[in-house]
């Protein structure tokens, strides 16, 4: 039985609908952006939205990924750090139900919290407040975390810390695990452009990245950034929103049409695309049903509230996987 385990930002989602977006305003978040926030207004932000509807569950990026691989049967297991708190036991719990192997850290700071608040158009708003997940740091790594596994997947999130992912890196390596990575977001690149080269140069196995990280690792389009980034890895994917996705591997372009759905909320969908694809390479699926995998699932986590996809629809979803 082949194994993921993950490594990212430990964060719990606050998944909440707003009415309008007058409370974007009042709150200082422009819309569609992602905003680092300090526990204080994080408190606010969550009271302030308190009466909306929401939904709470485990999150980060990578945490997304692992949860809709263990969804679909594959063992999985996710590192990251947590507070002392009920957040932080909240997020620990809601791994473990889904039978989830956790490496969770202790810290001293309160656990991270995620606030999405989704406009109507389905367009996301984020006030992250990191806290205990921004902790994480190499010496809390373990060679035995890795054992065992066959993939290490990482969030790009982690970025900000050099040490913490070279080290990761290096420890996967040394016990055989290929190495999946997600650019996270544009500006992310942006920042850590020169040290996002290097690792994907020196580890990565899998890159993941949309069309706007793509163009800003690359300079380029994305048929020629997957071209350029697929010069760097065994495997390239360029997700390019309704138009589907990009795949190259051993020389060779495939093209993977999106799924059409009604869209209420397009968190997660790059993640669970992520899940899907994975999946797919773990099942030793062709290159086109790994994508089509991906785009099953992001097809569903985006017709829904929140990063993950509800439980009443996993058994259609791998009912539909054999149909691929």
């Amino acid at each position: 039985m082949k194994k993921v385990i993950g490594i990212g930002n430990a964060l719990v989602d606050l998944m909440t609908k707003i009415e309008n977006d007058y409370i974007l305003t009042e709150l200082n978040l422009p819309k569609g952006s992602m905003q680092l926030v300090e526990k204080t207004v994080s408190r606010n932000i969550i009271e302030k939205t308190k009466n909306f509807q929401r939904t709470i569950s485990s999150g980060g990026s990578a945490a997304n990924t692992i949860h809709g691989l263990s969804r679909l049967g594959i063992s999985s297991g996710f590192i990251g750090k947590i507070g002392n708190d009920e957040m932080g036991r909240y997020f620990k719990e809601d791994m473990e139900k889904c039978d989830i192997k956790t490496c969770l850290l202790k810290s001293t700071a309160d656990s991270g919290v995620a606030v999405a608040l989704v406009s109507p158009d389905g367009e996301r708003t984020f006030a992250v407040h990191l806290g205990a997940a921004i902790d994480l740091t190499p010496e809390d790594l373990n060679l035995s975390f890795f054992a065992d596994y066959d993939i290490l997947h990482i969030e790009g999130y982690l970025l900000q810390n050099y040490s913490l992912i070279e080290t990761a890196c290096d420890m996967a390596k040394k016990q055989g695990l290929k190495i999946s990575l997600d650019l996270a977001s544009f500006n992310v690149v942006e920042s850590h452009h020169e040290f996002l080269a290097k690792i994907i140069k020196n580890y990565a196995d899998i890159i993941f990245a949309n069309e706007e990280e793509a163009k800003a690792m690359t300079g380029h389009k994305p048929e020629d950034a997957l071209n350029h980034i697929a010069e760097w890895c065994d495997i390239a994917i360029v997700k390019v929103g309704k138009k589907g996705s990009l795949v190259k591997t051993n020389g060779q372009i495939f093209k993977i049409d999106a799924i059409s759905a009604n869209v209420t909320d397009t968190t997660g969908a790059g993640d669970l695309y992520a899940s899907g694809f994975i999946y797919g390479l773990l099942n030793n699926m062709p290159v086109h049903e790994c994508g089509k995998t991906g785009a099953l699932l992001a097809k569903h986590v985006i017709e829904q509230i929140g990063a993950k996809i509800n439980d009443d629809k996993w058994e259609e979803i791998k009912r539909k996987i054999i149909q691929l």
